[in-house]
């Protein structure tokens, strides 16, 4: 029997607890700019988006609170700040229709994922409306519904 080759993920850092804390409505991808011992770390797996969110200034989009760990070896020349602010990519109509939702409709904008597209880091963000508590249980049920369902279906099978 032939052997299955995983494909390698293209995903660097998921902001799990986004989905749980928040209803996503629309998804946008936005470039991100970095430096060069940025990337470097990003290659080595050194990024953390989970305390992340986008503010707005000047009309430009930025990731605030993504932690880069600098690399011993990359950074020696530089002074590296870890959780400096990133400038997100997008254009002029993406931005104007974010910013309108975050202030006007009380909507919150929150980095889900940041991955390669071909040799370039993207990063997923969404716009997102707060969740309730009950609906956090609500999904938390539903979620542990749909687990239950696969194992039972998984024991029939055997």
């Amino acid at each position: 029997m032939a052997k299955k080759t995983r494909k390698p993920s293209n995903q660097i850092a998921a902001n799990k607890k986004a989905r749980h804390e928040y209803f996503i409505e629309e998804t946008y991808e936005a470039g991100l700019e970095l430096q060069g011992w940025e990337v470097k770390a990003i290659r080595a797996g050194k990024m953390a988006i989970t305390e992340s969110y986008v503010i707005f200034r000047n009309n430009e989009a930025f990731l605030f609170g993504a932690h880069i760990q600098p690399l011993l070896s990359s950074s020696t020349h530089i002074d590296p700040d870890s959780i400096r602010t990133r400038k997100l990519l997008l254009h002029r109509k993406e931005i104007d229709t974010l910013f309108g939702a975050v202030n006007q409709k009380g909507f919150a904008c929150v980095p889900l994922e940041v991955y390669w597209k071909n040799s370039i880091v993207k990063c997923k963000i969404g716009l997102a409306k707060g969740k309730k508590l009950h609906d956090k249980r609500k999904s938390l049920k539903d979620k542990d519904w749909e687990r239950d369902q696969q194992r039972g279906f998984k024991q029939h099978l055997d």
